[in-house]
């Protein structure tokens, strides 16, 4: 295996345990992916081996998925999911800097999903995502393909997305800067329905303070890479296996 899928497997199997640790995981059917160099001229990512709870996923167990559908190298019997197919190779295909997707259907995420309001700016976390958010309205479970279209035209250039009636969705060039704007997009759908069962007149910053937030975020674009060599120390110290 060259080092660059090596590196590639053990922080995507890294992001998986983390999203387990969290408890941002349903059962086995959510998924996060990661793009790999071109093979004979098509997109491929890694995905998880549909069955596998997350805390269960070690760096050789992705399944290497063309974007066509077909498996590479995978074992006999391995599966994808479905949805996550469609998801994921929607974003990989559309977007070439992207290099992972995150999808979770948190209980905070998915309460806001079906709020008309979506992510209201009500803390700091959620001002990062100011007008810098997509929506993608529900279309039933993620199986049919041309649905792909749809969904890459509301994430558009983002970040991030709520998929509606579902849950969250976060990219980025890297494993860590996808898992930094679903750590941050999910603690800010946190905060909104605990602000909001908490009753009481909301305290919103004018448009103007909510815009110059919003671009100070673009201040740091290594705050990513940044925390995740931290999370990365403490996976090595309590869950190593994650490499094999």
């Amino acid at each position: 295996m060259h080092e660059h899928e090596r590196r590639i497997r053990e922080d995507l199997a890294a992001c998986y345990r983390l999203i387990a640790d969290y408890r941002w995981t349903d059962l086995t059917s959510t998924h996060i992916s990661a793009r790999l160099p071109e093979e004979d001229g098509q997109e491929v990512f890694l995905i998880n081996h549909l069955g596998y709870h997350f805390e269960e996923i070690t760096a050789s167990s992705l399944l290497k998925v063309r974007i066509d559908g077909s498996l590479i190298g995978a074992p006999e019997g391995a599966q994808i999911n479905p949805a996550g197919f469609v998801i994921h190779s929607a974003v990989h295909a559309a977007r070439a800097e992207v290099g992972c997707v995150l999808h979770t259907h948190t209980r905070a995420g998915m309460a806001v999903s079906a709020m008309a309001c979506g992510l209201l700016p009500l803390n700091q976390h959620a001002l990062r995502f100011y007008k810098r958010l997509g929506y993608h309205d529900y279309e039933g479970v993620a199986l049919d393909m041309d649905e792909r279209s749809r969904l890459v035209a509301n994430l558009g250039a983002h970040e991030a997305m709520i998929l509606r009636n579902h849950g969250l969705l976060s990219v980025g060039r890297t494993v860590a800067d996808a898992f930094n704007a679903m750590f941050y997009l999910e603690k800010s759908c946190q905060a909104q329905v605990d602000t909001l069962a908490a009753g009481g007149e909301l305290v919103i910053p004018s448009e103007e303070v909510c815009e110059k937030t919003a671009r100070q975020y673009d201040l740091y674009p290594d705050i990513g890479e940044r925390d995740w060599r931290g999370l990365i120390r403490k996976l090595d110290r309590q869950q190593p296996d994650y490499r094999n």
